[in-house]
């Protein structure tokens, strides 16, 4: 699977409304048929600061993702809600799902 993290620092004054102003783009990606999955968390340490959490099949369906109609509406409507340019770690791994941590493991 392609496994992708970034994280956005959306302007102060948006970062309450980032959820609903990335809305369609994620219900979008969401729906994607090679999608795993697309997470947004809020920072405890920063509240204009979002982290997405994203997954893909594979490479096909990563570079589908990346040609859609949603992504390229996407790439207009959300950076001038942004303070600066998305961090990113873009990863190819070897497996379909998130695997147990066993290190805490639950009885």
């Amino acid at each position: 699977m392609i496994f992708i993290t970034a994280k956005f620092r959306v302007k102060p004054e948006d970062a309450d409304r980032w959820p609903e102003i990335a809305r369609s783009f994620t219900e979008a990606t969401r729906a994607e048929p090679g999608c795993l999955w697309f997470d947004w968390s809020r920072s405890l340490a920063d509240p204009a600061e979002y982290v997405l959490v994203e997954a893909f099949r594979d490479g096909e369906a990563g570079a589908a993702h990346v040609s859609s109609a949603h992504f390229k509406t996407a790439q207009r409507e959300l950076p001038p809600h942004l303070v600066e340019t998305p961090r990113v770690i873009n990863t190819t791994l070897d497996q379909d799902d998130w695997s147990e941590l066993g290190e805490m493991a639950v009885n």
